[in-house]
């Protein structure tokens, strides 16, 4: 991954608001453009292409700083501060004038906007920006789709070594758990999020917790789950029909399966990401159950399991080349359970490249 490169696109954009700088807090953030992994940091990027990077962070990643800004190119002057006043000063000295400052609107609280403008950067004017990093981070380079392709086979391969226990009178917790280790055994750095294992009535509930229930007979068993590789990550769906399905769990299980498709043949650069919810919905509206389509049809996946660009029917985005994003409809009925399928995909001109590969076949 080209890490080094991007707070230099990141200047570029800074004009247009225009900032002399911007105060990056939000850790992703920090993370994409500067490979920095730890829990605490700040980033000041001046607008100005002779500028030094100044980034802060306290003493428990003196090390780890180091190395990890090294290992991705980037060169900023690095401010170890045991105290937080160590911290504000480098900023504050490095940020000094009566300039225009930016923070992220989306990830500063009104106490920290405050302290800032009082403490910190008295004399700047601050000024609340969105957005800036996170349309960078937008189209994956060829780095990020690597990581995201390998978290997605080790799901795929967690998936395989696990499905077998779903007839066996397992719990759902049993499941969640197992498919965990197993994408940790593979070298996951851990899953993406908390494993949705949801069956029987509980399989109507688009994000049920993964309980004591035990899977049994009569089942549908909706399993999302993702792997995180190197701080990326990975999202699929599955439905798994345990024994033989009801007429209405079989009609359910060909809709979701038809629109799933339907939604995946419509993602190509320049779509709009409302033709995708669109595709989707309109297989589940035919069949008499846009009511049970209880969400939006996808999202963006990177270094945060959501992120732009939604795929929604309320959605504005176009859809763009390298943009990984999921295609995920569902129906859920109450007395019959819930059914999704849920790919990740990178979008192409032509179409998409499908990155989670396990079978949909939902017998066991």
């Amino acid at each position: 991954m080209d890490v080094a490169d991007r707070a230099a696109r990141l200047r570029t954009r800074l004009a247009d608001i225009p900032c002399e700088a911007l105060l990056v807090t939000n850790l992703t953030n920090v993370r994409y453009l500067t490979g920095f992994t730890g829990s605490a940091a700040l980033l000041l990027v001046a607008a100005d292409d002779a500028a030094e990077l100044v980034f802060v962070t306290d003493g428990r990643y003196r090390d780890q700083a180091a190395s990890e800004l090294a290992a991705a190119g980037v060169e900023a002057r690095t401010v170890i501060g045991l105290e937080e006043d160590a911290r504000r000063q480098a900023l504050a000295s490095a940020a000094a004038g009566p300039g225009r400052l930016g923070l992220e609107a989306e990830n500063v609280t009104w106490a920290q906007t405050r302290r800032f403008g009082r403490d910190w950067f008295p004399d700047a004017e601050l000024v609340p920006t969105g957005g800036l990093v996170e349309s960078l981070r937008l189209v994956k380079d060829a780095g990020e789709v690597a990581r995201i392709l390998a978290a997605c086979e080790m799901a795929d391969a967690a998936l395989a070594a696990v499905r077998h226990r779903l007839g066996e009178g397992v719990t759902e917790a049993d499941v969640a758990l197992e498919l965990e280790w197993q994408m940790r055994r593979l070298g996951a750095e851990g899953p993406s999020f908390e494993t949705i294992v949801a069956s029987g009535p509980n399989a109507a509930m688009p994000h049920h917790r993964a309980g004591p229930r035990r899977i049994i007979e009569g089942d549908l068993v909706v399993l999302d789950f993702g792997a995180l590789v190197d701080g990326y990550h990975s999202d699929m769906t599955r439905t798994v029909m345990i024994g033989e399905p009801s007429e209405t769990q079989s009609r359910m299980l060909d809709v979701v399966r038809e629109a799933q498709a339907a939604g995946v043949a419509a993602v190509k650069a320049g779509a709009a990401a409302r033709s995708v919810d669109d595709a989707c919905r309109s297989v589940i509206r035919e069949a008499g159950w846009d009511h049970a389509f209880l969400h939006g049809t996808g999202h963006g996946v990177g270094l945060d399991i959501h992120e732009p660009p939604r795929v929604a029917r309320t959605a504005d985005a176009m859809l763009a080349d390298r943009q990984v994003v999921t295609v995920e409809p569902g129906v859920y009925l109450a007395e019959h359970g819930g059914v999704r399928i849920e790919d990740t995909v990178v979008v192409t001109p032509e179409g998409c490249r499908t990155l989670t590969l396990a079978p949909k076949d939902p017998q066991l």
